[in-house]
């Protein structure tokens, strides 16, 4: 992988580790890729980490659908919830794919670099 890349890789992985809205397997994930660099298991680790951000990465159609909703008012508060549909709509509105929580934001720079990895 080139250094370049790499670098800007291992920061965003950095950042979705350290992002509160991190969940725990992408945090394990993150953490194992990180530690497995330039060893035999970086590409194996490398492909678990893309497909747990596949699978983890907010559409903004999700975010709008959830913060719309009850379980939405319940996780976040009912004026949250409110705040967060509004944001999520203008997002959708500028052409935002995904929510742009930090979690959300360091995946999708990864998913956008995911050739580099494999």
């Amino acid at each position: 992988m080139e250094q370049n890349a790499k670098d800007y890789i291992i920061e965003k992985v950095k950042g979705l580790i350290s992002a509160p809205s991190c969940c725990a397997e992408a945090k394990e994930a993150g953490r194992n890729w990180l530690d497995a660099l330039g060893t035999d298991k970086e590409k194996e680790t490398a492909k678990i980490l893309i497909a747990e951000l596949e699978e983890d990465i907010m559409p903004i159609e999700g975010l709008i659908a959830f913060a719309g909703s009850e379980a939405g008012a319940q996780v976040f508060g009912a004026e949250k919830a409110k705040e967060v549909l509004a944001h999520a709509e203008e997002l959708k509105a500028s052409g935002a794919k995904y929510c742009d929580c930090a979690a959300c934001a360091a995946s999708e720079a990864i998913l956008e670099k995911k050739e580099a990895l494999l």
